[in-house]
């Protein structure tokens, strides 16, 4: 994910500060979602300090250029996992375990927007996520 990161940041101008290699290195080792604040945590006991208002800085950052995303049922972030795919990027969160499975679909992302365009609304951007039970804990 560092590569990709590095160069979709150059490529929008940005340079790859230690707080955002930081901040993607935590993302990048962590498969659930992780708070500001807990990634603040992880960075502490590595002896890196940063502030969660960087953090936050930061993570707004990576979420505007696709590189993390907001899950929604959690209010934590994960880093993107699909870079360059096409379509809306998705999520399927376990309640039980908190694994995180990201999709996108492009037809899904134009039907949505199809619909809201049915009712006079112009889609920017779409937000979703399913909340249930993974393959690895249904049945136990």
């Amino acid at each position: 994910m560092l590569q990709d990161a590095t160069r979709i940041l150059h490529a929008q101008g940005y340079k790859i500060t230690e707080p955002r290699k930081w901040v993607l290195q935590t993302l990048e080792k962590t498969p659930k979602p992780l708070s500001p604040y807990e990634i603040q945590d992880i960075l502490d006991k590595q002896g890196k300090h940063l502030n969660h208002v960087t953090i936050y800085r930061v993570l707004d950052l990576f979420c505007r250029l696709n590189l993390a995303h907001r899950v929604l049922s959690t209010g934590g972030f994960v880093r993107c996992t699909l870079s360059d795919n096409i379509g809306c990027h998705r999520f399927m969160v376990c309640q039980h375990c908190g694994t995180i499975q990201e999709f996108a679909d492009e037809d899904l992302c134009h039907e949505e927007s199809n619909f809201a365009r049915n009712r006079g609304f112009h889609t920017e951007y779409h937000l979703s996520e399913s909340s249930g039970v993974c393959s690895k804990c249904y049945g136990r």
